[in-house]
């Protein structure tokens, strides 16, 4: 007791130091949001107040400094985390054009200024230009919680960041060499063999030992653990190599990718824990380097430090404008990618403090020459707050009005509203992966269309029947809820399965089901031959039935069999959405079999769709089998069928189950049942209606168009 009221600065109890810093995390956003201060900026501004600079309440002791090296690292690996791959290969040369733009220009306009402004030798100045040209995702927190992290502006800056802090940082090495005198062939080629290894290491090696892990362990606590694990290994290899941590860690986020769904429990943790708690701690760490008062003692300070401010401002900005003449991006998209990339902090920092600790002689007093004096180390500092600041508000604006624009042309209030997936639910080994297929599969936006059914026969004398269904419930609405998707429960008693599975889909106006089948039993005629005669037959919704084998995220790739005419089908626009949800949210990539005419339309439609897809002819229904040499362990079968009398029904979809039993009964299928004509809910939905389906990128006008050379439709 008496150690926790002794009160002396800066706080030395423990317990002292972890309170005050969660106070801060929780009431300086709060406050400062109230007069329109990002967050962000907020907690840069506490720790300055906080820090040994200011009213030296904490110490920038180890502990601050380990907490804020991990969310430093913690905002890269999410940058390349949440990253869209597709968007990422797509954009790849956006990327390496702006990454150029935005090393080249800082480049050029800081040695001009160090050596004309600032009156620096050659290497100082080469070495204070390549802290403009580096840069530090501060505000990508920001954008990414409103939601536009996916944007095609955000996604060529973060491929940009990679490339400019790269040749940033290997431009210190180069002028810490030179000054050293280590610069010869043999720094070169360890250099290039060092990174090349690394590089291959992670991004071969790791999706190999995660993909590995996350099939043998299910456990959350061991797989969270496990990830921040590869983080940190990678910021290891990074620095062995010679470069930067930072660049493992994103590198790492590009690796573990795919493995690690968007809308998965996994990833709502990664993104919970860092938002909590990493990242605060790496701002606030940030903010105790700010010294205000270099503002009123040295004029030489603020002198250097305007000239930074104004050079590294106006070259990121330039960087931003040019990008987004060059490739016709909005205003909004301009100001998000200077948001992003004006922030200087992390390798900014270690440049200068690098630069600072080089001493090339002294001076006539006996004074040490520095590399870069002490009015450029006070002067980074004021250039990491005003940089930090800019970048912060300039994001938000950009952030908030693209969000509210997207929020305008993505899907419309009414689709998702109509939208409701249902997942009955028996066993419990195949809960998680059902709910998580649905979460999956179901428009982002949704966050209570999702209900779970669990039947029990009213004619059972079992008194706990009923208990033992609602456990299973209660651990569907565990899972949905850890990835922040509210599930409507329903245990109901009926006579059969299927009469109570098609009164709920009727009662609750269900647009989607999803049918589970167990991991190590296959799918017999029989059962499909009774799901058409009941289930299919009473009910005209989309109709999903998944056989899971592996875990959803480690598959690689979706192999989708398309029947001739399926664009004819009236569900096709629904399923389709439903699989184009799966590849935006895991990641993983499609590859449509159809015929000639199918896959020319799924092209039309394709080719406005940030995902990667693969299209191969097939058409003969009798060769089947074939698909089965293209088919690899960690791929998934998804086989669009067809009810009766609908234009997309094949007579040898009744082979279909023997086929899966024989040859594909060890790895995961999902078979598709596209709602057709006489849906109780298809009145009320105008799937023509371009605004209603914004997904299929105005469908209506596609399919007359490409009808017009086909004839048909």
């Amino acid at each position: 007791m008496l150690i926790l009221l002794e009160f002396t600065l800066p706080l030395t109890n423990p317990v002292l130091k972890f309170l005050l810093i969660l106070v801060i995390i929780l009431i300086a956003p709060i406050l400062l949001n109230k007069i329109k201060i990002p967050h962000l900026l907020g907690l840069i501004i506490a720790g300055a107040i906080v820090g040994p600079k200011g009213i030296n309440l904490i110490e920038r002791d180890s502990s601050i400094i380990l907490s804020g090296t991990a969310g430093l690292l913690y905002i890269m690996f999410l940058a390349g985390l949440e990253i869209d791959l597709a968007d990422f290969k797509k954009n790849s040369k956006k990327s390496a054009v702006f990454g150029m733009y935005t090393f080249l220009i800082p480049m050029i306009l800081g040695t001009l200024a160090g050596l004309y402004l600032l009156n620096m030798s050659v290497p100082t100045s080469i070495l204070l230009a390549s802290m403009f040209a580096s840069h530090t995702l501060i505000a990508y927190p920001l954008v990414s919680k409103m939601g536009v992290a996916k944007n095609k502006a955000v996604n060529i800056t973060v491929g940009g960041t990679l490339i400019t802090d790269t040749l940033a940082l290997l431009v210190l090495a180069i002028i810490v060499g030179m000054t050293t005198g280590e610069v010869n062939a043999e720094f070169w080629i360890k250099l290039g063999v060092y990174i090349i290894l690394f590089g291959l290491t992670v991004m071969f090696i790791f999706p190999i030992i995660g993909r590995w892990f996350f099939k043998k362990f299910d456990d959350s606590v061991s797989q969270y653990i496990f990830v921040l694990v590869m983080v940190f290994l990678a910021a290891v290899l990074a620095e062995l190599a010679g470069i930067e941590a930072i660049i493992g860690a994103f590198l790492s986020g590009l690796a573990l990718n795919r493995l690690i769904p968007h809308t998965s429990p996994l990833m709502n943790r990664i993104e919970f824990v860092g938002n909590a708690i990493f990242i605060p701690f790496f701002l606030i760490g940030v903010g105790m380097l700010i010294d205000y008062r270099v503002f009123f003692n040295d004029i030489e300070t603020i002198k250097v430090a305007a000239v930074m401010i104004i050079v590294a401002t106006s070259a990121k900005f330039l960087a931003a404008w040019i990008t987004q003449k060059t490739f016709k991006f909005s205003a909004d998209e301009r100001r998000l990618i200077f948001g992003l990339s004006n922030a200087q902090a992390a390798a900014t920092l270690a440049a200068v403090l690098v630069g600072y600790n080089i001493i090339t002689g002294e001076d006539a007093s006996g004074e040490p020459i520095r590399l870069l004096n002490e009015s450029v180390l006070n002067g980074t500092i004021l250039m990491i707050l005003f940089t930090c600041t800019i970048a912060s508000f300039v994001a938000q604006k950009g952030a908030k009005n693209i969000a509210l624009l997207e929020s305008s042309d993505a899907d419309s209030e009414e689709l998702i509203n109509t939208e409701r997936v249902l997942i009955p639910i028996s066993n419990s080994e195949t809960i998680d992966e059902l709910i998580n297929l649905g979460i999956t599969v179901k428009s982002k936006k949704n966050k209570e269309g999702l209900f779970a059914l669990s039947i029990v026969d009213n004619s059972t004398t079992d008194a706990s029947a009923g208990k033992n269904a609602q456990k299973i419930l209660n651990k569907a609405t565990v899972t949905a809820s850890a990835t922040d998707n509210k599930l409507q429960e329903i245990l109901r008693y009926d006579s059969s399965i299927v009469n109570g599975i098609t009164s709920v889909v009727k009662e609750q106006k269900i647009t989607d089901l999803i049918l589970g089948l167990h991991i190590s039993k296959g799918i017999s005629e029989s059962f499909l031959g009774n799901l058409t005669e009941g289930i299919l037959t009473k009910c005209n919704t989309t109709t999903l039935i998944y056989k899971p084998a592996q875990p959803f995220n480690t598959i690689k790739r979706h192999l989708i069999i398309v029947p001739e005419n399926s664009e004819k089908d009236m569900g096709f626009p629904f399923w389709i959405i439903k699989i184009w949800n799966i590849a935006r949210n895991s990641g993983a990539k499609l590859v449509f079999y159809a015929n000639k005419e199918t896959l020319l339309f799924i092209k039309q439609l394709q080719a406005k769709q940030s995902m990667e897809c693969e299209f191969e002819e097939f058409s003969d229904w009798d060769e089947f089998l074939i698909l089965a040499k293209n088919f690899y362990q960690d791929d998934n079968l998804i086989i669009v069928l067809s009810r009766k009398d609908e234009p997309s029904y094949n007579k040898n979809m009744s082979k279909i189950p023997s086929y899966l039993n024989r040859y594909f009964k060890d790895n995961s299928y999902i078979l598709i049942y596209p709602m057709q004509a006489g849906y109780q809910n298809a009145s009320k939905i105008d799937y023509k209606n371009p605004t209603l389906l914004a997904p299929l990128e105005k469908l209506d006008e596609l399919r007359k168009s490409i009808a017009k050379k086909f004839k048909w439709w």
